[in-house]
């Protein structure tokens, strides 16, 4: 293990936080956006407005071990009160906007949060259930009856808790948890992962040394930092580098902000490349036929560079051409004229978008891993790098498969444990240490893995969100009439549904809403039926976090069943099969027009 990197497992973040402010105090750490003009936080002020926020919470009533939930979007007050909270000896955990209040209050319950920071009056109806309960909440902009201001809270604590915010920064321990990362199992329960300092700080620390990350590190935060991967790439990546974090304003604004920030290294999800892909092509569809005609002559160059690459081959000599009349336009048009090093990860991407970029001379690195690894658990190099493939294990770390294919992990980024769950902890973890994925892959001679399968039923859209389908289909599966449900979405852009109807209630139910429909088949394509049904849906999604609501629905005529290789013996979905016979159905199901003016 390298000197710096295992360095790094003997510090606490907040340790890390006064290394970096030290040495860097008046380097910029922070940026974001104030109206038209842009803001910067030094290393020396973000560490000030840590602690002073750290001994706000402490005179708020936050106890060593309380856990503190943070509801809101990227901005400087988010990584402060995480931090903060980590310096007061408690445990912050972040809460994703689109999450029902449902979810936001078990895991405020969960994590025993005795204080919450959200970012403004608007986020409050989603903690409602927990706020008698709750010592404090803090609000990041804005005002509220029974809230305190965010200035209001950098000065609580001045003069009354140093002390004591002295004492549990001193018992901070970098093999102890620093922070709870919620993620969804099958069973559709959010299972509080436990990171440690170490673990963290090494993950990247790791990154920065394989990147070649220093402090002239700039990165561009807008995924959401309740994600591990934006912790490690923005807040964990900053503190270990003495690098600067930009904000984007909003999803929408991204494409623009990259041009402001022009990032050193861009982390996106596959969502996220998938727009910016369907933006240029539409670009190029209106561009001259001149303009047009270069282009294919210089995608066609990149596209040999790129298998030249990699099989470690020289470059064609026509590529420097190439880079100079179209390559280098397009990365300074979307603000990537600084980006060495460009990642994909969170969900998996499609050939044909990582052979697009390849093509335009911008190499997308595959990163494979979870959360329970402290996000990454395989790289892909410059140098070494397969197009499909999820790269090699990182340094220090090691990757094995199971009898069966099952991809296990083992080093210094696997996790503690689940929060207050020891039966999910030996599920996941066994005797020797091994982190055991749920998912199924292959390594080659070479050591690059390929995910194959997902062993578990987790659905990861294409931005990143895992989703258990098994709670919604049984939501479904409670609407009048509706015998089966199939919620799909893998790598898709939102979530849609294949319903069958239940041949016995169609009659009375066709009776009663005016349809003519005399079965399932003739309701299957019933526009009062199809009312019918949607009326339920929209009900259905109100209970939903955005991302696990669906957009689309289509009836099959018929029934799912055993015969027919859909169901298991013991009537379990198939979902590979179903997935394969109704590819039809379910691709004209996102064969709307895809958006393209911003990222949602």
């Amino acid at each position: 293990m390298d000197g710096a990197v295992e360095a790094a497992m003997k510090r606490t973040a907040i340790s890390a936080l006064e290394d970096t402010a030290r040495a860097w105090p008046e380097q910029p750490a922070l940026q974001f956006r104030d109206g038209d003009a842009w803001r910067t936080t030094s290393w020396r002020e973000y560490h000030a407005q840590v602690m002073a926020a750290a001994r706000g919470l402490i005179a708020l009533g936050l106890e060593a071990g309380d856990g503190l939930v943070i509801l809101g979007g990227n901005r400087p007050q988010w990584m402060i009160a995480n931090l903060a909270a980590i310096a007061a000896g408690g445990s912050p955990t972040g809460l994703y906007t689109t999450a029902t209040p449902a979810q936001c209050c078990f895991i405020a319950e969960h994590c025993g949060a005795s204080v919450a920071v959200v970012e403004h009056a608007g986020f409050l109806g989603q903690l409602a259930a927990v706020r008698e309960r709750l010592r404090g909440v803090v609000l990041m902009s804005g005002a509220a009856e029974g809230c305190i201001g965010w200035d209001e809270l950098l000065a609580l604590g001045d003069g009354r808790t140093e002390g004591t915010l002295a004492a549990r920064i001193a018992a901070l321990d970098p093999e102890q948890p620093c922070t709870l990362i919620y993620t969804s199992g099958t069973t559709g329960s959010p299972k509080g992962v436990m990171l440690s300092h170490a673990n963290l700080l090494w993950t990247a620390g790791t990154l920065a040394q394989e990147f070649g990350i220093d402090s002239s590190y700039r990165g561009l935060s807008y995924l959401p930092l309740s994600h591990v991967a934006e912790q490690v790439v923005s807040l964990y990546a900053g503190l270990v580098t003495g690098g600067c974090i930009a904000f984007a304003s909003s999803l929408e604004t991204v494409l623009d902000d990259l041009r402001h920030v022009r990032p050193t290294l861009f982390f996106a999800v596959p969502r996220v490349w998938e727009k910016i892909q369907a933006r240029m092509e539409a670009a190029g569809a209106s561009s001259g036929p001149l303009r047009r005609r270069l282009v294919r002559w210089a995608r066609a160059v990149g596209r040999r560079a790129g298998q030249a690459r990699q099989h470690g081959e020289p470059l064609p000599r026509s590529f420097w051409l190439a880079d100079r009349l179209v390559f280098q336009r397009v990365r300074h048009r979307l603000g990537f004229d600084r980006v060495e090093y460009f990642i994909t990860s969170a969900a998996p991407i499609s050939v044909e978008t990582l052979e697009f970029f390849l093509s335009l001379g911008i190499n997308l690195l595959e990163v494979y891993g979870m959360t329970e690894c402290s996000g990454p658990s395989t790289l892909s190099r410059p140098g070494r790098f397969r197009v499909g493939s999820a790269g090699v294990a990182i340094p220090g770390t090691e990757i094995r498969l199971t009898d069966e294919g099952e991809i296990c992990m083992r080093g210094p980024n696997v996790f503690l444990g689940y929060f207050k769950d020891p039966d999910g902890t030996r599920d996941a973890l066994d005797d020797d240490g091994w982190l055991h994925s749920g998912d199924i892959g292959t390594i080659d001679d070479d050591g690059f893995l390929r995910i194959v399968d997902r062993k578990k039923e987790i659905i990861i859209t294409s931005g990143g969100k895992n989703v258990a389908p098994v709670p919604i289909e049984l939501k479904f599966k409670t609407i009048p009439g509706v015998s089966q449900a199939v919620v799909v979405g893998e790598r898709r852009r939102h979530l849609a549904a294949l319903l069958t109807l239940d041949p016995e209630q169609v009659p009375e139910i066709a009776r009663r809403i005016g349809s003519a429909a005399s079965n399932a088949a003739e309701a299957s394509s019933c526009a009062a039926f199809s009312a019918y049904l949607e009326s339920h849906v929209a009900r259905i999604n109100d209970t939903l976090a955005s991302f696990e609501s669906i957009k689309r629905f289509a009836v099959l005529p018929g029934q799912l069943s055993v015969d027919d290789g859909t169901l298991t013996p013991t009537l379990k979905l198939r979902r590979r099969t179903i997935d394969e016979r109704y590819r039809d159905i379910i691709d004209a199901l996102y064969a709307e027009a895809t958006q393209t003016s911003g990222i949602s």
